[in-house]
This record gives structure tokens, C-alpha cells and sequence, in this order.
């Protein structure tokens, strides 16, 4: 009924119309909160309501449509702004993700400028814990690396702080998982920290990304109590991108630490070597050098570098460019020795191409052989002193059979009343010179002894006496004129006799050779002398010689060096003698003369000691004959059977003489002797002395065996540990009865 009754009243359907259509405007606009439209749907309604009171059908069709119009268009402006509305939200969202998409990315350029700005692993490490945290706005981070079956706090910051340094095997941690899984690991707790994130530390959340080194993970970096939130997926893209940056530098810095490790081992050893090495390049310069060829070239160590190496050598210049021209061409030349001018070391360079790939480039291996040489020389002259030795043993054994004669029936003939016919001059003569003939074997026996130094009592006295006997006749043959001061006190020094005589005879060598090479007219002069002074023997060896420049005197004393011509001398004698002397306790030192020529002093501690005076002989006067002894004489020599039967017969002893070994022991076993001479040369058969067997078959007769000897070098080793008596040949006829007398006594 309503209905019909608002449709019959058409000034009524027209206000129906009208508050229809606004209310619907009303209700848009307060939907989308547009209060100008709820102004504005009133204003309809109130125009559709005065229309209607009008009961003008025009008014109320024209009200309807001006607000079917505004309907329509508001409602087309509505949609319009919130559309409008929606984009805006959601360029204000895009825009908040570009603003802080660039300050992560200028975050992570911060980070890796960072970075760049270190090689040191540990502060890699501590960079990389703080700008996680403060990317992540965690209140603690920490680098972990892996070192085999171990993990190892490398860095930590905030909260996490204690875990620095902090060595654990993992075991059901966060970090091992992340590790093993080779995955980002995100763990969520409740308010209570209850997420184990290293060892025994708890947190309330986490997160951990692997550090991933080519073909292995190295480690893990962990945030922990993060605000804001749970982790998004662009957190956990930033927290990749650091976690790999890290891994990238952390490598490189492992790398390097490597590298630079290798190098200083490298640099060690290639410093450590006691050989010298160079890196020649293509112009000849040095391009590297060892320390020990600055030493070895007596040149700084920073001046190498840069320096010809040829001209480093000098005086062998062209055969040090062959060398280097044959490594050039990729060849293995073989080793060349050379020795520098003015220097006295000995060198030998081997040469070789560094690399196929760096053709051009040569590295040079110098060893300085001087003391291999020294040892060469050394091996080389004990040698010959060997051979020498035997050849003059053998020949000092054969000269001293005749001399022992001639010097002990000389002594016999001066002992009886003189004859008309045998005037005593001449038998002085005889016996003087077969006394001197037996003094130059015992020299000669003495220089060319090799063995064990044994320390005495020597007086340098004699030693200068029997070097003079020695170089004797080269003085003569070059016309040179020795003299000879010699001190009248004590110049007894504890040494080895034989050593410091070849001191000596190295000293008067060398000076006459200098003194040879003088202008005829020049006077040619050697002196020795000998004085006490302060406690020490001095021994002087001066002569007129052109001496020593002052610019080679420094290397006087070095192996291998010397001023001769090539073939004319080794440059060993100094040396060796310099060494000698020293072995003593002594000084071997050179001087200029102010009146030209060269000197050289020998200084020695003197022997403080006394010494032991010889014993008296016993004296066997008016008893000798009732002492009658039987003698046996074993010896190849018939004439030393006639001097010993001359010797000891006046005395009433009886003589048996033989001159086989064999015939010896026959006798020795089958007879009763109180004494045996016998010389130590003489076999008792194919590999046997006499003397050997003699005490093998009757070791009772060691105290009544006299053995006739040259040198203390002749006696064997069972003669030499027996209390064996012994005597030298040529024979002293005092000596050898005061010897034999005590043996029969």
C-alpha cells in the first residue's frame, strides 16, 4: 500500500528518487571517508525535497537527474582516488625497498673497502663480525674457522665477545651444522636463550652461513639476538652476499699468508746456503744475490744487485762470459775454477738456465774451495812425504850400515895410542865427516817423518844447526852467505821437534828464493838468529831480498797464495807453517826490515820446566873383565859384526854375530846370551822381524834385546809398547856401551 501510494503521488516518487540517490552517495562517500560527497549528497537531497514541495514535475526530473549526474560522477572520482590511493602505497613501499636496497649496497661497498685495506687474516675476521652485526642489528657475531677437526673463534663482537679464541670440536652447535650441512642455518628460541650456537653458549636466535673456500668450507659466520624480528628473505640474501664477500677475502688473505710464508722460507734457506747465488740476466747484471756472495766477493749485499758479474770476478773475465755464454744458449757448461786477482780465494762456478720460459736468464752457483783445495794439497803432499819417506828410510838404512862402521872403528883407532902411520888428523877427518854424514840421514829422516806430532822439550838452538846442515849446499850452489846468531841462553820451547824444523826450512826456502832473483852484484844474505825475551824463544829469518809489497802482505799467510810465477810455487808453505806455529801456541808474524829485504819472526812460549838430566853412566873400571857376557849381534852387515866385536871384546865379553833372523833364533833358543844387538830391518822370515819373533818365542829376553834402529818410525808396534832398549844408527860408540853396560849390569 505504500508503494501505490508513493507511486501515485508523483511529486513524492520524485523525493523517494532523490533520497534514494543521495543516501547512496552518502553512504559511498562515508565508506571511503570523502566528506565533501556526504556535503554534497545532502545538498541533493534538499534539492530533491524542495522540488518535490514545488509539485513541479519539471523540478523534481530535473533535481533527479542533476543527482543521478553527481552520483555518477562521484562515484567515478571515488574509484579514481583510491586507485590513486594504492599506487601511492605502494610506491612509498618500493620506494623504502630501493632505499634500503642501496644502503646495503653501500653498506657492503663500505664492507669491502674495508676489506681491501687489510691482508691480515685476524682483521678480516673482526671487519667481518662487526659489519654483520650492524647489518643484521644483532647484538653479537663471530667468525669461526675450521682447522681439521676443530673449530676456532678467529673474531667476535658484543654479546659474543667471550667466545674469542675459543677452540671446540662443534659438536651439536649451530656452527657444526651449518658447517656440515654447507647451508645457511636459522634457529628461532623463545625469550630464554635456547639456541646452542658454539661450545656452551646459548642464545635466544641465530643464524650462521658458511664460509666457502674452493673446494672446501673454511669456516662460518654467526649472528646472534637479532631485534626486529625473524630473518626475511632479503636479511638472508644480505647475509649470504657478506658471508661470501668474506669467504673471497678470507681465502685471499690465506693465500697470501702462504705465499708470503713461502717466500721467507725461501729467502731463508736461499740466504742460509753457504754457497753464493746469483741470477745473471741477458745484459750480464746481477738481478739477485745471496748473502753469502756479498761475503764470498767481500762487496755489500745491497750493491750487488744490478752489478756486473763478470767484473765481480776479476781477472777472470773471459772465461766467466763463456761460462755465462754457454748457460745462455741453454747448454751445462762445465764447472770452472777461477781465482780473482789480488784476493786469495779459489772459486768454482757452476752455470746453469734458470727456466725454458725465461730463456736469457742464468743462475751461477760460486763455492769458494779454498780450504777443499788446502785439503787437496794437503792429501796430495802427505803422499809424496809418504813415498819420500819410505824412499829415504830405506836409503838412510843402507848408508848408515857403512857409516856406523866408519864412524865407530875411526873412534876405536882415536882411542889406541897414535900410530906413525895412521896420523890422528886423518881419523879425526874420517870421523868427523862420517859423524856429519850421519847427522844429514837423521835430518833427512826428520823432514820427511809424517805421524802423530809428539810435544818435548826442543831446543831451537839445534833445530836451527841441523835446517842449516840441511840447506847448505842450494846456498852454495846460488852463492848465498848464511849467517848465523844464535843466543847463548836457554831457547827451549815444548813442541814437536820435526814440525818446527819444517817451519824453519819453509821459511829458509822461501828466502832463498828471493835472494836468487837479485842482479849480480847485489849482496845475497840469509840470517838466523835465536834470543830470549820475556818469558819466550824468538826465532828471526831475515834476508836482502826485494820483501813484500805492503798491499799483499795482508794475504801472506792465505792458502794459495804466493808472488812466484806458475810452477814455481803452491803458496802452502806460509800457510801450513802459519798453521804449525799456532799449533804450538806461538805467532808466525812478517816484518819490513827498515833496511829493505823480509823478515819473518817466529815467537814461542819458552819450556819453563828443567830438564831431565841424562844418567850417569856406570862405570865398569878395573872390573870390566871379570864381568865376562856373551853378545849376540844379528845384523846383514859384516862390517857393523867387526866394529861391535872391536867394541866389546877388549872387554872379555864374547861376541856371536850372524846375519840372518833365522840363524838368530836358532841361537837365541839353543844358547845362553846376556845381550842382542840386533838391527830392527832384519827378517825372521816371510812377514816376521827378528826382533818381533824373538820376544813371540822368549818374551824373557825383552830387558836384555837392544835393537839398532834409523828412525823411531822403523819400530813396530809390538817393539814400540815393549821396554825394549834401543839405539840409533850410525852408532855412538859412547852411547851404545853405556846402553849395552846397563843391560848387563
Amino acid at each position: 500500500m505504500l508503494v501505490a501510494a508513493i507511486v501515485s503521488d508523483p511529486p513524492l516518487v520524485g523525493v523517494v528518487a532523490v533520497g534514494a540517490s543521495a543516501s547512496l552517495i552518502i553512504l559511498l562517500s562515508l565508506r571511503h571517508k570523502e566528506w565533501e560527497l556526504t556535503l554534497h549528497a545532502l545538498a541533493a537531497v534538499l534539492l530533491g525535497m524542495v522540488a518535490g514541495w514545488t509539485q513541479n514535475r519539471i523540478w523534481w526530473l530535473a533535481a533527479i537527474a542533476v543527482v543521478t549526474a553527481v552520483a555518477t560522477f562521484w562515484m567515478a572520482a571515488v574509484r579514481s582516488r583510491a586507485g590513486t590511493r594504492d599506487a601511492q602505497a605502494r610506491s612509498d613501499q618500493l620506494a623504502t625497498q630501493v632505499d634500503r636496497r642501496i644502503s646495503e649496497l653501500f653498506s657492503l661497498q663500505e664492507l669491502s673497502y674495508v676489506l681491501s685495506q687489510s691482508i691480515q687474516l685476524d682483521r678480516i675476521a673482526d671487519h667481518v663480525a662487526k659489519y654483520a652485526a650492524r647489518f643484521l642489528q644483532a647484538e653479537g657475531a663471530i667468525v669461526v674457522l675450521a682447522e681439521g677437526e676443530l673449530l676456532r673463534v678467529l673474531a667476535a663482537t658484543g654479546s659474543l665477545e667471550p667466545l674469542m679464541g675459543k677452540v671446540s670440536d662443534g659438536a651439536e652447535s649451530l656452527v657444526a651444522l651449518a658447517i656440515g650441512r654447507d647451508r645457511i642455518e636459522v634457529a628461532e628460541g623463545a625469550e630464554a636463550p635456547a639456541v646452542r650456537l658454539f661450545a656452551e653458549m646459548m642464545v635466544r636466535n641465530a643464524a650462521v652461513a658458511p664460509l666457502r673456500a674452493p673446494g672446501t668450507t673454511m669456516g662460518a659466520l654467526a649472528v646472534a639476538d637479532r631485534h626486529g624480528g625473524p630473518l626475511s628473505a632479503e636479511d638472508l640474501w644480505l647475509f649470504s652476499t657478506v658471508a661470501t664477500n668474506a669467504s673471497v677475502v678470507m681465502t685471499n688473505s690465506r693465500l697470501y699468508e702462504m705465499v708470503r710464508r713461502s717466500e721467507a722460507e725461501w729467502e731463508t734457506a736461499f740466504n742460509a746456503l753457504t754457497e753464493g747465488i746469483a741470477v745473471v740476466g741477458t745484459a750480464g747484471n746481477v738481478l739477485r744475490a745471496n748473502q753469502a756472495l756479498a761475503a764470498i766477493t767481500e762487496l755489500p749485499e745491497s750493491e750487488l744487485v744490478g752489478r756486473n758479474f763478470c767484473d765481480m770476478i776479476a781477472g777472470a773475465s773471459e772465461a766467466v762470459t763463456g761460462l755465462i755464454g754457454s748457460a745462455y744458449r741453454g747448454e751445462r757448461p762445465v764447472p770452472l775454477v777461477v781465482r780473482p786477482e789480488n784476493s786469495p780465494k779459489v772459486l768454482r762456478l757452476t752455470a746453469a738456465p734458470l727456466a725454458e720460459a725465461e730463456r736469457g736468464t742464468v743462475v751461477i752457483l760460486v763455492e769458494d774451495v779454498t780450504e777443499q783445495r788446502i785439503l787437496e794439497a794437503q792429501i796430495i803432499q802427505n803422499d809424496k812425504m809418504a813415498s819420500i819417506g819410505q824412499l829415504v828410510s830405506g836409503v838412510a838404512h843402507e848408508l848408515n850400515n857403512p857409516l856406523a862402521s866408519i864412524a865407530g872403528l875411526t873412534e876405536l883407532l882415536l882411542e889406541r895410542p897414535p900410530h906413525p902411520e895412521l896420523p890422528r888428523e886423518h881419523l879425526r877427518v874420517i870421523h868427523d865427516q862420517a859423524e856429519r854424514a850421519g847427522r844429514i840421514v837423521r835430518n833427512l829422516l826428520t823432514f820427511a817423518r809424517k805421524g802423530v806430532p809428539e810435544k818435548a822439550a826442543v831446543d831451537l838452538h839445534d833445530v836451527v844447526v841441523r835446517t842449516s846442515l840441511l840447506i847448505m849446499y842450494e846456498l852454495q850452489l846460488h852463492g848465498i852467505e848464511l849467517e848465523s846468531d844464535l843466543s847463548s841462553d836457554g831457547t827451549t820451547v815444548l813442541g814437536d821437534r820435526y814440525e818446527l824444523q819444517q817451519v824453519l826450512l819453509n821459511l829458509v826456502t822461501n828466502a832463498v828464493q828471493a835472494v836468487s832473483g837479485l842482479e849480480p852484484g847485489k849482496p845475497r844474505r840469509i840470517a838466523l838468529s835465536t834470543v830470549r825475551s820475556s818469558g819466550e824463544a824468538v826465532l828471526r829469518v831475515r834476508d836482502t831480498g826485494p820483501g813484500v809489497p805492503p798491499h799483499l802482505v795482508p794475504y801472506l799467510f792465505t792458502p794459495f797464495f804466493t808472488t812466484k810465477a806458475p810452477g814455481e810455487g803452491t803458496g802452502l808453505g806460509l800457510s801450513l807453517s802459519y798453521g804449525l806455529v799456532k799449533a804450538h801456541g806461538g805467532v808466525l808474524e812478517y816484518e819490513a826490515p827498515p833496511e829493505g829485504g823480509a823478515e819473518f819472526k817466529v815467537t814461542l812460549p819458552l819450556f819453563s820446566s828443567e830438564l831431565p838430566l841424562p844418567a850417569e853412566a856406570p862405570s865398569h873400571a878395573g872390573n870390566g873383565r871379570s864381568l865376562q857376557r856373551r853378545i849376540l849381534v844379528v845384523d846383514e852387515d859384516p862390517s857393523v859384526h867387526r866394529l861391535l866385536s872391536a867394541l866389546f871384546t877388549p872387554e872379555g865379553h864374547t861376541v856371536e854375530a850372524v846375519r840372518t833372523g833365522e840363524q838368530g833364533l836358532k841361537l837365541a833358543r839353543e844358547e845362553e846370551f846376556d845381550l842382542i844387538i840386533a838391527d830392527v830391518r832384519v827378517p825372521a822370515g816371510p812377514a816376521q822381524l827378528f826382533a818381533g819373533a824373538l820376544l813371540d818365542a822368549c818374551p824373557a829376553f825383552s830387558g836384555r834385546l837392544l835393537v839398532a834402529c834409523t828412525g823411531e818410525e822403523d819400530l813396530p808396534a809390538l817393539l814400540a809398547e815393549q821396554p825394549v832398549r834401543r839405539v840409533r844408527k850410525p852408532f855412538n860408540l859412547r852411547d851404545l856401551k853405556t846402553v849395552a853396560n846397563e843391560i848387563l849390569q
